[in-house]
């Protein structure tokens, strides 16, 4: 539920950088627009890898949410005027890639300019001296990560994984953050980094070919350096104006960043949100050399501004929504969303409203069901359990399970569990957790109860129990707050995934072998906690004991919901605006670790509120290489100055396949 986190220092652990060590799985980075929105979305065609050897090579990456034509485009380099290419395919779908051979030979140090048929300039990118071999790629997101030489050049057509640097130069986490063109011309760089990175030598240019790149030093004499989580500003000496582009390069000569705008893309400016990581958009406020405000919705066009859907209805008697609390910054090197930028809301009003609590709106754990995507579980504090299905659009309570949900007891049928947290085993069951008795609230009951969802009746007791309280002593100290920070989040992890992926055994200090440990099924479950953000690594035996297999550090200062995501291969811990509404995914390191891999940030439309339950779809609902998300609200009020979503749990988006 929701709390104002009393302890100190919660929030600041959310301040940690994560480094990016490299996806495996092809389409996971399918990263941000790059681009202010206009109304052909054309600025979201992005360069997103050239080669200067053999073929020569050029991909163009779609980031927007929409097929889009290339009909007619051409290109340049540094010495030939534009040229026809003949692209793979004439249509880039959204999220997807087209491929094509540069006409004219591309060289050791050169440039590359994306005109569309009437001109415009699209995107533009520069490299030195044999950067662009093997190839140059954007690495850490496609259509927006950092430009860098990679070891092979065989992505041509597909995510950039291979050949990507497990670990990204510094230089690579400096982002131009802010623009504008509404007078002053005000560029904003921003270090997402933890070390200061010098910028002395660098250059920037805008979109007319026929300028040559400025010093960043001779606009502004006293950017010679950047200082980590800091910002330098200059006021652009070409002049910015509408349809238009800034390319920052490094002290070689090679594209660093770069953003394009359309006609008033950029008045008052046009910035990131998130601040150093998310998209550009149009904002309200201009607020150079300082956090973005991501105020105003963006240009309204070219799916760069995601749009919240759906909602309405009244508050009905007795569905009282609460306020948020524990709200801690977003941990620095966070990326954004990267699926579809729109949202809907996903439920009826104040659907959820029960007679052990009035919020209409306080739903946490979520979970699909691995064995039919067509059913969503859903957890509701004050111990309720929802089988949830789709009519019209909406995730509606499965009215031939229950209508109105079943309410979960405690062993031998008593108490109220805190109903927090959920997953699917791989024997179908249903999977809770709770932090507490709420008849008893000062007091902490963490523990995972296991429900068999075919049992009747109107209440449901668990098949077994397993109680773990006693490795909290933090947690008891006749405190409701401090007992409120205990199991928000479970997941389902296979033994499969832990042993293809070479899993130490904590216990053994060998490679895990589940024979080891005959009574605990075919997974391991991964029980998040609140307090501090780390995850405990159960084996739930059926016998009714537990093997504990230790704890990992997700790098969060909390988690709300842990999944296991088959599609990507990684465990997904989700933390609420207590770290800023971001997604952590975690992987098996070389070493046998599993350790914290990338983050990821809520779409920008979503609301700041304690949205504590995220789960995507199986690869099995895949259609255009997206699959549905789905995050719940924990009862707080809404946001904006409408209220068309008060009262309303559930929110849906897409996630990359």
């Amino acid at each position: 539920m929701p709390t104002s986190h009393s302890r100190t220092g919660v929030a600041s652990v959310c301040a940690a950088a994560l480094t990016f060590s490299g996806l495996v799985v092809t389409g996971i980075l399918a990263a941000q627009p790059a681009a202010a929105a206009d109304p052909a979305g054309y600025q979201n065609i992005r360069i997103n890898e050239v080669t200067s050897s053999n073929n020569d090579t050029v991909e163009l990456y779609n980031a927007g949410s929409t097929a889009l034509s290339i009909s007619g485009w051409k290109m340049s380099d540094d010495s030939f005027s534009p040229q026809s290419f003949s692209p793979s395919s004439s249509t880039i779908p959204a999220g997807g890639f087209v491929t094509f051979n540069s006409p004219k030979g591309l060289g050791d140090s050169d440039k590359l300019v994306i005109y569309t048929a009437d001109g415009t300039v699209v995107d533009r990118v520069e490299w030195a001296t044999n950067a662009a071999k093997p190839a140059m790629a954007r690495c850490g997101g496609d259509g927006t990560g950092a430009w860098v030489t990679t070891t092979v050049a065989t992505t041509f057509g597909a995510a950039n994984t291979a050949g990507c640097p497990s670990s990204l130069p510094a230089a690579s986490r400096v982002r131009i953050n802010e623009v504008t063109s509404d007078g002053a011309d005000t560029v904003e760089l921003y270090n997402g980094g933890t070390s200061a990175v010098s910028i002395g030598s660098w250059k920037y240019v805008d979109n007319d070919t026929a300028h040559s790149p400025v010093s960043v030093s001779s606009s502004s004499p006293s950017a010679t350096s950047i200082p980590a989580g800091g910002y330098v500003t200059f006021n652009s000496t070409l002049g910015l104006g509408d349809n238009d582009s800034v390319l920052l390069l490094d002290a070689n000569g090679s594209t660093v960043d770069s953003v394009t705008w359309a006609t008033d893309g950029a008045k008052p400016s046009d910035e990131r949100c998130a601040n150093g990581t998310g998209w550009f958009r149009t904002a309200v406020t201009a607020t150079p050399g300082s956090a973005n405000s991501c105020s105003g919705g963006g240009g309204g066009g070219g799916g760069q501004t995601g749009q919240l859907l759906g909602g309405g209805g009244s508050l009905t008697s007795g569905c009282t929504p609460e306020a948020p609390g524990g709200t801690g910054a977003t941990p620095a090197g966070t990326l954004a969303w990267p699926g579809g930028l729109d949202v809907t809301i996903a439920d009826n009003v104040c659907a959820f409203t029960t007679s052990t609590g009035p919020e209409g709106r306080d739903v946490s754990g979520l979970a699909f069901d691995p064995a039919n995507p067509s059913v969503l579980w859903a957890a509701k504090n004050k111990n309720w359990l929802y089988k949830l299905v789709k009519s019209g659009g909406k995730w509606v309570p499965d009215a031939s399970w229950s209508a109105t949900g079943k309410q979960i007891r405690f062993a031998g049928g008593s108490g109220q569990p805190d109903a927090e947290g959920l997953t699917v085993g791989s024997n179908g069951h249903v999977y809770v957790t709770s932090e507490r008795d709420n008849s008893n609230n000062t007091v902490p009951k963490d523990t995972i109860m296991e429900f068999d969802p075919a049992a009747t009746g109107s209440t449901l007791t668990p098949v077994h129990q397993w109680d773990m309280t006693s490795q909290f002593p933090q947690l008891n100290t006749g405190s409701k707050d401090d007992a409120n920070l205990g199991f928000e989040g479970v997941g389902h992890v296979p033994d499969s995934w832990l042993t293809a992926n070479g899993w130490v055994d904590p216990l053994t200090g060998a490679a895990y072998n589940p024979a080891n440990y005959p009574l605990h099924g075919s997974g391991l479950f991964f029980a998040g906690l609140e307090w501090d953000g780390s995850l405990h690594v159960y084996g739930l035996n059926s016998d009714g004991t537990f093997i504990t297999f230790g704890t990992i550090a997700t790098g969060k200062a909390s988690v709300m919901d842990v999944t296991f995501d088959a599609g990507t291969q990684r465990i997904i811990a989700t933390c609420d605006n207590t770290c800023g509404e971001t997604h952590t995914l975690l992987k098996v390191d070389t070493a046998g670790a599993i350790v914290p891999d990338v983050t990821y940030t809520n779409p920008a439309v979503m609301p700041a509120d304690n949205l504590e339950g995220f789960a995507v779809a199986p690869t099995s609902t895949c259609a255009n290489g997206f699959r549905e998300a789905v995050w719940s609200d924990d009862g707080v009020y809404g946001f904006g100055s409408g209220t068309s979503s008060y009262g309303h749990a559930l929110y849906s988006g897409t996630f990359p396949c």
